[in-house]
């Protein structure tokens, strides 16, 4: 590995370690319309199974469009707390105020693309599923190239996700004109933060890595992952990795 290599690579880093989220953006600075086209140039040039590219990208500047999308997810997250969900929901009316607002779509009918056999078949229906897997991972990797981008542009970033059920595609596809045979998947929004970011807590990478087999000590039992989201994930899903005990 040469000198330049090695400083691409930290460079590279230098983005990804300080992409950190943020749920309330500052209006009163705007993102131009040459950055969104910029982050999105950046999702063009996602990898996609076979070379499919199974997205599209919907800029929304109305703030009319936002609070409504946001009206929604603050609907949803009152009905999560009724079912007794128990999950830390964030403020979604932070949504209204990301000057770049940007909705992906995906179309699902892009699984023709990879291996099926379209004949209704069993088989074809195990086919069908790793299909959509393969386009789902498409879908997020271009949209983490656009999220690097905007990082890299100095912007912190928000991806919405939780938005597979027929309620919210019900809810966002005529405000956004998205015709009925494709699916709104993930929001991104991006902005200069109202108060700075902070880095959540992430994994070492021991935890995450293995050489030529699983390491066994990573394994998490049914019983350890259940008793993770009891104690710990509150404490790391909206905190200051700093001040995770």
């Amino acid at each position: 590995m040469g000198t330049q290599d090695l400083d691409r690579y930290n460079a590279l880093m230098e983005v990804v370690r300080n992409r950190m989220t943020t749920r309330q953006f500052d209006p009163a600075q705007p993102v131009p319309r040459e950055h969104i086209e910029m982050v999105l140039e950046a999702a063009r040039h996602g990898p996609s199974g076979a070379n499919a590219q199974p997205w599209h990208f919907i800029v929304v500047t109305d703030p009319s469009v936002k609070k409504k999308i946001a009206d929604y997810f603050v609907e949803e997250a009152r009905k999560r707390a009724k079912l007794k969900m128990k999950f830390p929901t964030p403020n979604y009316r932070g949504l209204e105020t990301a000057p770049g607002f940007v909705v992906v779509v995906a179309d699902f009918r892009f699984v023709r693309a990879f291996p099926v056999l379209l004949d209704g078949s069993d088989l074809d229906k195990l086919y069908q599923q790793n299909a959509e897997r393969i386009l789902l991972q498409s879908v997020a990797a271009a949209t983490m190239s656009a999220h690097l981008a905007a990082a890299a542009l100095g912007y912190q970033v928000w991806w919405v996700t939780a938005i597979g059920q027929d309620d919210a595609q019900s809810a966002m596809k005529p405000l956004l004109g998205v015709p009925n045979d494709l699916a709104v998947i993930d929001i991104m929004c991006f902005g200069k933060p109202a108060k700075p970011p902070y880095k959540r807590w992430k994994k070492t990478l021991p935890q995450i890595m293995s050489w030529e087999k699983f390491d066994r000590k990573n394994y998490m039992s049914i019983a350890d992952i259940d008793r993770w989201v009891e104690e710990t994930r509150h404490k790391v899903m909206y905190k200051d990795e700093s001040k995770v005990d």
